[in-house]
């Protein structure tokens, strides 16, 4: 081999092992900047990000909402092969998704800056600005490829967004109508004689009414996270994903109108004080593992129309 090329040689040897060391301690670097930037952007958002912790310790509704950063942390770990072995940093996404954080800022400011606001709303406004500019410093420090590979437990940061007080109602009426409408059906199918009028159901010895706090949504939004993380675990078709996701909307309403019948045929059958019976006010997560039952069945039937991986 000529001297040229041996030489070539060995400065190729030194540069691989020069290389590792080097990749090493730029992504410590880039470590070390990254958690300095999560931690400026919590100590910028401190005041909304504690009273979203007042929020969930107050409401019902929100009270797992603490646990969602710790199960989108928790889905990255169980997928760390997917890491990227590559780092590099996706601008133009990060400044798409900074500018769009600044906009939210500014139309927080500019229109509601001096209206008073329930705190679902200014918690919204503020947790989505914060979470856009998270996802901007992802694009830099971890990289696009990081953000495409756990694409799915970074938009799992959503659901730690409070639902402004408007969403929510429509929501809850969303729920409601739809509940009865399936309460009707099973009364129907039992044969009962029962007159529905709207909201209401007027039974033998009782009128019944499906409230807002009948709508079940905490264990509505429950479900839509177990479905999502479930379709991003199991299946890797996108519209089997979306169908397992969109089955929760069904499945929700059908688990709430079953809730409403059984309490009605508790109440024809032992009298209306079964209104204030345990099944009815703590029984809720009796009939959310009830609908986990179709739920698992139809990703099992998914996951299996999918074939070997």
């Amino acid at each position: 081999m000529p001297v040229n090329e041996l030489k070539l040689a060995s400065e190729k040897n030194r540069f691989a092992l020069k290389s590792p060391e080097s990749s090493g301690k730029a992504n410590k670097s880039r470590l070390a900047l990254f958690l300095l930037g999560i931690a400026l952007l919590a100590l910028l958002f401190s005041a909304p990000l504690y009273r979203l912790l007042r929020l969930a310790v107050t409401n019902d509704l929100y009270s797992d909402l603490p646990m969602v950063p710790f199960l989108s942390l928790y889905l990255v770990w169980l997928r760390r092969e997917r890491m990227p072995a590559s780092f590099e940093p996706a601008f133009k996404s990060a400044a798409l998704f900074f500018s769009a954080g600044l906009l939210i800022l500014a139309a927080f400011w500019l229109f509601t800056r001096d209206a008073v606001m329930p705190v679902e709303d200014y918690l919204a406004w503020n947790i989505s600005a914060l979470l856009l500019f998270l996802a901007s410093l992802c694009c830099i420090f971890p990289g696009g490829a990081f953000m495409r590979a756990f694409a799915c437990p970074m938009a799992l940061l959503v659901f730690a967004i409070p639902f402004p007080t408007a969403l929510l109602h429509c929501i809850d009426t969303l729920l409601q109508h739809g509940s009865a409408v399936f309460a009707g059906l099973f009364f129907s199918i039992a044969g009962d004689a029962v007159v529905r009028d709207g909201l209401y159901f007027h039974l033998s010895n009782i009128v019944l009414r499906v409230a807002p706090e009948c709508s079940g949504i905490h264990s509505t939004v429950v479900l839509a996270i177990v479905s999502i993380v479930g379709s991003w675990l199991f299946l890797r078709s996108p519209w089997k994903r979306a169908l397992l996701v969109l089955a929760v909307v069904p499945l929700a309403l059908i688990r709430n109108g079953f809730r409403i019948f059984v309490i009605g045929r508790l109440c024809m059958a032992y009298g209306p004080q079964m209104i204030n019976s345990p099944i009815h006010h703590h029984g809720g997560p009796l009939f959310f593992v009830l609908s986990l039952i179709p739920f698992f069945l139809l990703l099992i039937f998914l996951r299996k129309t999918e074939g070997k991986p």
